[in-house]
Order: structure tokens, then C-alpha cells, then sequence
């Protein structure tokens, strides 16, 4: 078996694992926060709620980036995962203003919250966040689908921490203010976060070219190519976090057809060293286009 293969068996089992902490983490605070009457317990209720279908959009989508290559879809679906990297960051982005809201509102009218139960439904949330945080770490590296559902860990693992502190707050101090203000902090941090993941995510759809690589750059490089004269009409996107895809028309020197395979040969080892660019479509011609403008 592939390493590939190993991979995503591995990925299916730890998301399937996190998708079953979070149900169960989601249903024991919302009946805790009904109880005690924390807000803040029911925000982390629902982002650990989110959480859960967010790890279902990770799996689904992780499954058919794996479809093979039909004739309608020659790239296969693996930009099914970026779709579900934005639709799981925008729910987050939702929720959050939502309970920054009703934070708001709560803030005008401090209610008496029961801070035993918050700290020992906060607790349990907490270590069940970061079980899930940990399973899907080192999945998120290498694949923005699974970062945007371990950044939907990550946020529950601070909220939760936030509510341990504001329980104990609560106990000692009787602050109740202190819980709504926690909710908008949290979901201040989350809102940085799920920008960046949106951000890129729309860059990929949009076929920007990737931030890190300058095309003059790889103009230079491949204009030093003995037989190169010329690259021109320069296209650079990434079909996902992973590939990346580049083509271009070569003009060359007036030679037999043969030495445009060693040309190719090295602008693809040359672009692959530098910027790990992993498919090339390129056109050799000789005197063939009028404009030889890098776009």
C-alpha cells in the first residue's frame, strides 16, 4: 500500500474519532449551559456543534479529492476540499458574530450563572477538544480542508480554557459579567483565524498565483536555459493546497524537435527544486507569437 493510501486511512480514523468526541462534547454543554445558565458554555456548545459537521465536510470532501479523473472532471474533485475549507470557516465566521451579539446583549443583562457546573462541563469539553487537536495536527500541515477543521479545534480548545477561567472567576468572585465578555473575546480570535483560511481558499479558487513565487523570477531562470530565448504567456495556480500547476509558450532557437525534450527536462527539475511546481504544460514555438509579454 501506497504511503498516500496509509495517509488517508489514517486521516479518515482521526477525523471519524474527532466527529464522535464532538457530538458528545456538543450535547453534555448545551445541557450544562441550559443548567448553569452560562452563555459561555452554550458558544462553546456550538462551536463544538460546528466543529462536528465541520469534521463531516473534512471527511466528505477528503473522500472525493480521491475520485479518480473522469472526462467531465480531467482534474478529478480535489478542489472539493477547498470548497469545504470555505463553507466550514464561513460557519465559524457566522457563529461567531452571532455570540459576539448575543455576548453583547448579555452584558446589559448579567444574569446569575452557576460556576460549579460551567468549570466541570468546561473541563470535560477541554480535554475533549484537545484529544481532537492533537489527532488532526499533524494532518493540517498538509492539507487546508483538514486545517480549517483542526482550526475548529483549536478555537473550542481556548474557548474552553476561557470558560474554565471565567467559572472560577464566578465561584470566587461572583463576577457574572466576566462570561459574556469571554464569549467576545473568543470569538474575536476566531474570526482572525478563519480569515487567513478563507483568504487563501479563495485564492486557490480564483487561480491567484501563489504569494511565494515571483514569475519574473522564473522568467530569469528559465531564460538562462541554453536554447531558451524566450518564455512568454506565463500561467502559475494551484488546483489545491498541494498542487501546483504551471505553463507557458517556450520560444526556442531554431533547432530539431529533439532537444525541446532536454529543455523541458530541465525547466521542470529547475521549477520543481526551487518551487516544488508540480505539473507543466509548456508550448515550444519558434517566431510564432507577435506579443512575448510575461502575461
Amino acid at each position: 500500500m501506497h504511503n498516500n493510501e496509509n495517509s488517508y486511512i489514517t486521516s479518515s480514523k482521526r477525523l471519524f474519532i474527532t466527529i464522535a468526541l464532538n457530538f458528545l462534547v456538543t450535547l453534555t454543554e448545551i445541557v450544562g449551559g441550559i443548567i448553569s445558565g452560562s452563555l459561555a458554555l452554550i458558544s462553546d456548545a456550538m462551536h463544538n456543534f460546528s466543529d462536528g459537521v465541520a469534521v463531516i465536510i473534512t471527511y466528505i470532501a477528503l473522500r472525493l479529492s480521491k475520485k479518480p479523473k473522469t472526462i467531465k472532471y480531467t482534474f478529478g474533485l480535489k478542489r472539493a476540499e477547498i470548497i469545504a475549507a470555505i463553507l466550514n470557516a464561513s460557519t465559524l465566521i457566522i457563529i461567531s458574530f452571532f455570540l459576539i451579539k448575543e455576548a453583547i446583549e448579555r452584558l446589559y443583562t448579567p444574569s446569575k450563572i452557576s460556576g460549579d457546573l460551567m468549570l466541570v462541563v468546561a473541563i470535560i469539553g477541554l480535554l475533549a477538544n484537545v484529544v481532537g487537536t492533537l489527532l488532526l495536527k499533524k494532518d493540517s500541515k498538509a492539507n487546508i480542508n483538514i486545517r480549517a477543521a483542526y482550526f475548529h479545534l483549536l478555537s473550542d480548545v481556548f474557548s474552553s480554557i476561557a470558560v474554565i477561567i471565567g467559572a472560577i472567576f464566578i465561584i470566587y468572585y461572583e463576577i457574572y459579567w466576566i462570561d459574556p465578555v469571554l464569549t467576545i473575546l473568543i470569538s474575536l480570535y476566531i474570526l482572525r483565524e478563519t480569515y487567513k483560511i478563507v483568504k487563501e481558499s479563495i485564492d486557490i479558487l480564483m487561480m491567484s498565483n501563489p504569494e511565494e513565487i515571483d514569475l519574473h523570477e522564473i522568467k530569469d531562470i528559465v531564460e538562462k536555459i541554453p536554447g531558451v530565448n524566450n518564455i512568454h504567456h506565463i500561467h502559475l495556480w494551484k488546483l489545491n493546497d498541494v498542487e501546483k500547476h504551471f505553463e507557458a509558450h517556450i520560444e526556442v532557437e531554431d533547432m530539431i524537435i529533439s532537444k525541446t525534450t532536454e529543455i523541458q527536462n530541465k525547466i521542470e527539475l529547475e521549477l520543481k527544486k526551487r518551487y516544488n511546481i508540480n505539473h507543466l504544460t509548456l508550448q515550444f514555438e519558434c517566431g510564432k507569437c507577435e506579443e512575448k509579454k510575461i502575461l
